[in-house]
């Protein structure tokens, strides 16, 4: 099959499973709703129970597009950084994004104690965490702008990166030895990852958040493509690489730090998805990786979602826990059968 064939069919199909997982994320739960029920609270019709109209338009709907919009963003802003590093191990917290919005929670659930009682009170609130996370990463993102002006290497910004992560890991690690085991538990619990917790006010911010930094993305298709070839290679076809980096880095922060911001920090997505997609279409042009990484991105965070919900129990699972148990196996599975093709 030719290639631009083959590549519009496989985006017919993940279009297909995109929207298939994401009804079956509504439907699927605690309570199961049949698919009608949620196709009918979806376009304004009647439903059979109130109740399901509530849960679907309360709870579920916001839960589902938050997963897609995580799994976009985390998926895009791994593929910028493993593209401008040309490291496969790079993902969306490489620059110490996740690292400065923990900090950023910890001073607030882990040293509530050392605070006045009305300003914890304030702080502790769901949107308190959101502000301190905020401004943990966009301190971090600050730091690194910086010293990417100062620095001409790539890979010097990449370890100053990790010497962040190190640093605020190390002052996250200080304030955990002083708490108690409440606000351990806390921050444990925002540490692992959770797409159920947004309000559609919330959910508002993140998607205008997300697109803005998504729409960043796709300007840097172009540089990102002539960077495949090396930094010398993209000098030499004119680029101005200063300014595609420094774009291409705030893109990166923008996604990340905001889905942490709001969901916490999400692993092992921005990491694998990419990979996924250079597997499955078998290409490295980042017009195809780009779009092909947020469909596969959505799908995954979607299915995930299902999966941590334990459909008919009331067990709810730590989201971060089955983005690993079940990304992990499929990569290293499409890295074997890759190795395979190819002997």
């Amino acid at each position: 099959m030719p290639n631009s064939k083959r590549n519009t069919a496989l985006f017919v199909s993940l279009f297909v499973v995109t929207v298939c997982l994401f009804f079956c994320n509504i439907s699927f739960g605690s309570v199961h709703i049949p698919f009608k029920d949620v196709f009918n609270a979806l376009t304004g019709n009647d439903v059979s129970k109130q109740a399901w109209e509530y849960i679907i338009l309360n709870y579920r709907l916001p839960k589902a597009l938050t997963a897609i919009l995580a799994g976009m963003g985390l998926s895009v802003s791994g593929l910028l950084m493993q593209t401008l590093f040309r490291n496969p191990l790079a993902g969306p917290y490489v620059l110490g994004l996740s690292s400065g919005a923990s900090l950023g929670v910890a001073f607030v659930i882990l040293g509530a104690s050392f605070m006045p009682t009305f300003l914890s009170a304030v702080l502790l609130s769901s949107y308190g965490v959101v502000l301190a996370s905020t401004l943990g990463s966009f301190l971090v993102l600050l730091l690194v702008l910086i010293v990417s002006q100062k620095l001409r290497d790539t890979m010097a910004i990449l370890i100053v990166g990790l010497m962040f992560g190190s640093f605020t890991s190390a002052i996250v690690g200080v304030l955990t030895y002083f708490s108690t085991a409440e606000q351990l538990q806390k921050f444990t619990f925002w540490s692992l990852g959770s797409l159920g917790n947004l309000s559609w006010p919330s959910l508002v911010i993140l998607t205008a958040t997300v697109a803005f930094g998504i729409l960043m993305s796709l300007f840097s298709i172009k540089s990102l493509n002539a960077l495949l070839l090396g930094e010398n290679y993209a000098r030499s076809l004119g680029l101005n690489f200063q300014k595609a980096r420094l774009l291409i880095i705030f893109a990166t922060s923008l996604l990340a730090g905001s889905i942490t911001a709001f969901a916490g920090p999400i692993a092992f997505v921005g990491l694998a998805v990419p990979h996924m997609a250079k597997l499955l279409f078998q290409t490295s042009n980042h017009w195809i990786l780009f779009w092909s990484t947020l469909l596969i991105g959505s799908g995954i965070m979607l299915l995930c979602d299902v999966l941590s919900q334990m459909p008919g129990t009331e067990i709810t699972l730590p989201i971060n826990a089955i983005t690993s148990i079940i990304g992990a196996p499929v990569v290293i599975w499409l890295l074997v059968r890759k190795k395979r093709m190819m002997n």
